[in-house]
């Protein structure tokens, strides 16, 4: 399905343990595909910012991780660069646990998967080598634990996309329902990484359960890198200041 295109853009980078910039098996639970029943609201709408990933006191927002020992050194790369690309434009660095109690796991378990902002404790990242390892869906489920959802269930939808519930199983109903979202003053996205592709979950191969309107050609869906709108998104959420990028 469109969520989960191969898109493989693998430079390799350097290993290095945390991606700040020196300025003193999926369960049953799953949300939209790939979303898992994060244990508090969704990061954009939480109480006291809980769900928000804390700022050190350099005003930077930093996420532990710690990535399994199971992917390859190449696959560590791919997952590493994607975290620089997003450390690259806004004040998120991801840096290696050392004994921080809330931090993300990435590991190579079935399908690709997150949990919707900061849920406590160990959350595990899920990116199967097979399929899940490539720089915008990794960047995608990045996004999800920084505390996103999918843009096509944003509250405001509808004026700019039409779902075709003719086309979904009754059963994926559910990854087409509206949030209720903070869209922090930003416009509808169609190019979002967080967008889903036109025939996601489609009853049919080919059918469209998803159409921009009122220009249904636009495209949709894109897993190759951060668009400028989502990137002002985290700079915004997690109120950035001087390390908001200029777009």
């Amino acid at each position: 399905m469109d969520i989960f295109s191969r898109i493989l853009e693998a430079n390799k980078g350097n290993n290095s343990d945390s991606f700040c910039f020196d300025d003193s098996e999926i369960s049953d639970m799953l949300l939209e595909g790939d979303m898992a029943f994060p244990k508090t609201r969704n990061a954009m709408k939480c109480l006291n910012d809980y769900c928000k990933w804390p700022k050190s006191p350099s005003g930077q927002v930093e996420v532990p991780y710690t990535i399994a020992s199971d992917f390859y050194d190449d696959e560590k790369a791919v997952i590493e660069n994607a975290m620089k690309s997003i450390t690259a434009k806004t004040c998120v660095c991801f840096v290696l646990r050392k004994n921080q109690v809330d931090y993300i796991s990435i590991e190579n378990l079935l399908g690709c998967s997150s949990a919707v902002g900061r849920s406590g404790g160990k959350q595990q990242l899920s990116l199967s080598v097979d399929g899940c390892v490539s720089h915008g869906i990794i960047e995608h489920e990045l996004l999800h634990s920084l505390g996103f959802h999918h843009e096509h269930t944003r509250s405001d939808r509808d004026q700019y996309v039409q779902i075709n519930w003719q086309n979904i199983p009754q059963a994926s109903a559910y990854n087409f329902q509206k949030k209720d979202t903070n869209n922090l003053n930003t416009p509808y996205d169609y190019s979002s990484i967080m967008h889903y592709g036109r025939t996601a979950f489609a009853i049919q191969y080919g059918k469209e359960t998803i159409t921009p309107i009122p220009n249904p050609s636009v495209q949709i869906g894109q897993r190759k890198e951060m668009s400028n709108i989502d990137i002002q998104r985290i700079n915004k959420l997690y109120e950035c200041g001087e390390h908001i990028t200029h777009i």
